[in-house]
């Protein structure tokens, strides 16, 4: 079996550097964040493909890696559909594949408006060993990571997790809010909420006269503050966790989007820090560059 997990990690991480070396160009700047969506979606019959890498060390646990592959499409330019495959490695552990995830958001208004609605709906088929921390719901605190991978593979855990997004641009600012609502449907639990905040720019919003790697243009930062909101039974920010937390994306010129996090903990429910990472690349028109 621990065959079998190392197998399906490495599959990830093969799968996501191989289509990382196919031909097609780095994705549009998009905000640099990694909990926070804002209104942006990928463009229609473009596939974008991402490692997500996510290291932190809990209270009294080990220091863990988790890895994310991203595989997200644009159906029509108001349907994004996307697939998540995870897995993690703990020191001192073992290594372990945690599930996957099946996201739509769909943007009811083409046009760019002040305010842009995005609505969000995923499927998710994970087990308690998941480190990914794509987002934080309900009374989830840092503690939850440091339960041993033998015990939290054993449970899986699946959900409905619904996001209200809304977003927009402003003199070359993007600020985005994120309202989530996660059901298991597993058990009658009760529904678990949580917020994800965002806020960046690009470092410069015209292009320099010489083409250069390192341009301004090139960059963007921005800032995330996210965290749980408890449960329809005790609804509020108490025992949950909380982060914020610098970025900085990076777009190579016909190559890969690079973005850095470190997250920082607010409160004593929460690790101290959290240390993100993501390559993305995006290929365009997929199928038409094919019957090409």
């Amino acid at each position: 079996m621990r065959l079998l997990n190392h197998s399906l990690l490495a599959l990830i991480a093969c799968s996501g550097f191989a289509l990382l070396g196919l031909p097609g160009r780095a994705a549009a700047q998009e905000p640099p964040y990694f909990v926070t969506y804002s209104h942006a979606l990928e463009e229609p019959d473009s596939l974008e493909v991402a490692m997500k890498s996510t290291t932190a060390t809990p209270p009294y646990g080990n220091r863990f890696n988790s890895g994310t592959l991203e595989i997200e499409y644009g159906a029509t330019g108001w349907w994004t559909t996307e697939l998540y495959l995870s897995g993690q490695t703990t020191v001192h552990d073992s290594t372990v594949f945690t599930g996957f995830r099946l996201e739509n958001r769909f943007r009811p208004l083409l046009r760019e408006h002040f305010i842009n609605p995005v609505f969000y709906v995923e499927y998710e088929d994970v087990n308690h060993a998941d480190r990914s921390l794509l987002e934080v719901t309900g009374h989830a605190v840092a503690s939850d990571f440091s339960v041993p991978n033998s015990i939290g593979r054993a449970q899986i855990e699946r959900s409905l997790e619904t996001k209200l997004i809304l977003s927009s641009n402003v003199r070359g600012w993007n600020f985005s809010e994120n309202f989530i609502a996660e059901k298991s449907l597993n058990e009658a639990e009760p529904w678990e909420f949580g917020y994800a905040l965002g806020a960046s720019r690009p470092l410069s919003l015209t292009a320099s006269a010489r083409s250069r790697v390192l341009s301004r243009e090139n960059f963007s930062a921005g800032l995330e503050l996210y965290g749980g909101l408890g449960t329809a039974d005790g609804f509020g920010w108490k025992a949950t966790s909380q982060y914020l937390g610098p970025a900085i994306g990076f777009t190579v010129r016909h190559g890969p989007t690079l973005t850095f996090s470190p997250n920082f903990g607010l409160n004593a429910n929460s690790s101290g820090v959290i240390y993100r990472f993501k390559v993305s690349y995006e290929i365009q028109q997929l199928f038409h560059r094919g019957r090409r």
